[in-house]
């Protein structure tokens, strides 16, 4: 099922909810729709190369946009194709992958979904608990059990807790009111109401919105422990307590919590293909090419450093030496990377840029996956009629066990473990092996007339992202007072005004936007990194497909006070 039976539905007669801003309320998705194109360069600048440092989706659209532009990119990459978008297949499974990094996509992220349908790739809902996708959902806190197919099946706290939950929000942030000015696409509106609230909540944690709430106030302490361990739409929101309130206002009022889905037979998928695809509309290219054909099939190896050279282009040195010159170049890999695996010139960044460059925060994660027989947990308890096993949300070492049936004649998927920050530290120093005995010990105290072992094949497949010298971490989680530090990097490609020391260098992923852990962030960076450089090559956008760095005066992110 494609994204256009989904996000473009209306709700209720009205227009869907997605990723318009708030920061910054900027159509990326009819932007890269329009048939004007995304603008156009002096010919005598066609096949000039661009060099993208990092894999990813936000390297991938960005290369691929700029490929149909006219430019050349130059794709390094050190690690793998897809960055975290990294889909591992298990050993004879038949196609069979796990998730290692990205896996729910919410429909309001349309500019990904646009990839998504030009590739052809097929989606369906993601078993979240308490959807219709998951089929049931066991809640286990304190050594008690709950099993559910509806939140109305749960104990009436978890009713009043989802109940505070709205109201708070409603309370503190004006939700619907936001909500409807991003449905409407208002800006103006939109633009009044969140820029009220950034200064509230810039320097407040999610725990302290939560708290001190009229709504939460009004209930017990069992009450915020409980919406911390299981929370509502995606699970648990405890490992985000510490994180700026702004963050987590973001991710509930664009929808990124709801409505999500899963790419059929991997995420992977979309960035590859971005790889492998030969748009049918490319400036100077001949017909037939992709950025597969202008690399001989593979990228260029990793980054060692990135120089400035006295002629003003920029030299990048990958890690077996090679040396070239650009024009400029995009680095879309994780910040930190630009200070402990690419030796870059001090001079690229003011100083300002490289305090938010460096101050960025990654949140650790950690996933533990089986291959099993068959969806087994959908066979039913011959004592109670219930599913054997469900999506299970709990406060044991596992925190979320995910179930994947691939159909029937695959095998099926357990994510036995999705933890994070703490709980993923206290996987990040064990085998797989141990990590698997491990879920299996948490999930036994759950659900002990159950034999999840007899049934896993294969070997079990982990990640722990902070351990990977290519990331360091899962994705940013902006800390109280964070907001200046994002938003010189989101606006760092506006380079007008800069020195002419700073320009050329671009920035771009999912850690430069609004809303981290969210491909869309990802793809929208990217996109103004991409704009940012058709200008860099005399480039312009058409009158009437106007880009992201042409309003950007008018509509981008409030600048708060030093």
């Amino acid at each position: 099922m494609s994204l256009s039976a989904t996000a473009t539905a209306t709700h209720a007669g009205r227009p869907p909810v997605t990723v318009f801003g708030p920061d910054f309320p900027f159509a990326f998705d009819a932007w890269i729709s329009h048939p004007a194109g995304l603008g156009e360069l002096p010919p005598q600048r066609h096949g000039a190369e661009v060099a993208i440092v990092g894999a990813g989706m936000a390297g991938m659209v960005a290369a691929y946009e700029l490929m149909k532009l006219g430019l050349k990119p130059v794709v390094y990459e050190a690690s793998k194709l897809g960055g975290r978008l990294r889909s591992q297949a298990f050993e004879g499974g038949q196609g069979v992958v796990a998730e290692l990094g990205g896996m729910r996509f919410p429909v309001s992220g349309t500019t990904f979904y646009k990839y998504v349908d030009a590739l052809g790739l097929e989606t369906r809902p993601f078993p979240n608990p308490l959807t219709p996708a998951s089929g049931s959902t066991v809640v286990d806190l304190e050594g008690l059990t709950h099993y559910a197919e509806k939140l109305s099946d749960l104990p009436p706290m978890f009713r009043q807790v989802a109940d505070a939950w709205r109201e708070a929000l409603e309370d503190g942030a004006q939700f619907s009111a936001v909500q409807e000015a991003i449905r409407q696409r208002d800006v103006s509106t939109l633009k009044t109401l969140w820029n009220r609230l950034v200064p509230l909540w810039d320097d407040r944690t999610f725990y302290d919105f939560v708290a001190t709430s009229k709504a939460f106030a009004k209930l017990s302490f069992q009450h915020r422990e409980v919406f911390g361990q299981v929370g509502f739409g995606t699970g648990g929101w405890d490992s985000d307590f510490p994180n700026s309130m702004l963050e987590i206002l973001r991710v509930v009022m664009t929808n990124c919590d709801d409505a999500q889905r899963l790419i059929v037979g991997g995420v992977e998928q979309v960035p590859l293909g971005l790889w492998r695809h030969a748009p049918s509309q490319c400036v100077h290219w001949p017909a037939g090419t992709s950025l597969a054909s202008l690399h001989g099939g593979a990228p260029r190896a990793g980054v060692a450093a990135i120089r400035r050279q006295q002629d003003g282009r920029l030299a990048v040195i990958d890690r077996w030496g090679g040396q070239q010159s650009y024009a400029a170049v995009l680095a879309t890999c994780q910040s930190w990377l630009l200070t402990t695996q690419i030796d870059c010139d001090e001079s690229l960044f003011s100083h300002k840029m490289w305090m938010a460059l460096d101050r960025t925060r990654y949140m650790q994660s950690s996933k533990t996956f089986v291959m099993v027989d068959r969806p087994f947990w959908k066979d039913k308890d011959p004592a109670t009629g219930r599913d054997v096993m469900s999506m299970t949300l709990t406060d044991r070492l596992t925190r979320g066990t995910y179930l994947f049936d691939n159909g029937p004649d695959k095998p099926g998927v357990i994510c036995l473990s999705y933890a994070w920050m703490g709980d993923a530290l206290k996987m990040l120093p064990q085998s797989p092996e141990k990590r698997v005995k491990l879920a299996l010990g948490a999930l036994k105290k759950i659900y002990p007339n159950v034999d999840i072992a007899s049934h896993i094949v294969g070997d079990p497949i982990t990640v722990s992202w902070e351990s990977d010298p290519h990331f360091l971490g899962a994705f940013k989680g902006a800390l109280p007072g964070h907001y200046r530090y994002n938003q010189r990097m989101f606006a760092h490609f506006v380079q007008d005004d800069m020195p002419a020391a700073e320009r050329g260098i671009f920035i771009a992923g999912d850690d430069v936007s609004w809303t981290p852990a969210w491909v869309e962030g990802a793809v929208q960076t990217s996109l103004n990194a991409v704009w940012g450089i058709l200008r860099h090559f005399g480039g312009r956008t058409h009158s009437a497909n106007p880009g992201p760095g042409d309003v950007f005066g008018a509509i981008g992110p409030m600048v708060l006070p030093e």
